[in-house]
């Protein structure tokens, strides 16, 4: 798994970021902050598309308009797989499941598409570790 992490966080410049909302009080608010603050682009996708850290945000994967690197998903595990098979379809290169939310059967059909997954971790500890 650490050398998809690493892989990830130096090649992947567009994180989607599936449950990004503008609330501070939440997770996903902090972490996106500071994948910005380190030259990531965010793209905020979450049911009520709003603005967040000034990027605008999507409803759903699939209405981004343009490529995106990673699909960083912030929900629990039960409903994480139906973002991976989706960031396969969009064509990303990676899938990162965060800290606490695992799925071994959307593991192995995004690593059988040919992405890279990892679960369960965060980036921004993973970055300060590496």
């Amino acid at each position: 798994m650490r050398e998809d992490v690493d892989w990830i966080l130096e090649n992947c410049q567009v994180w989607a970021i599936v449950g990004l909302s503008d609330n501070p009080s939440r997770a996903a608010h902090g972490v996106a902050r500071f994948l910005q603050q380190r030259g990531k682009k965010i793209v905020p996708v979450h049911p009520s598309a709003e603005t967040v850290h000034g990027e605008q945000g999507y409803a759903s994967l699939a209405e981004i308009p343009f490529e995106v690197d990673v699909v960083d998903v912030f929900r629990r595990s039960q409903d994480a797989g139906q973002f991976a098979d989706e960031a396969v379809s969009i064509g990303a290169k990676a899938v990162w499941f965060q800290l606490g939310v695992v799925d071994d059967e959307a593991y192995e059909r995004t690593r059988a598409a040919g992405l890279r997954m990892v679960m369960d971790v965060c980036p921004a500890i993973e970055w300060r570790s590496r």
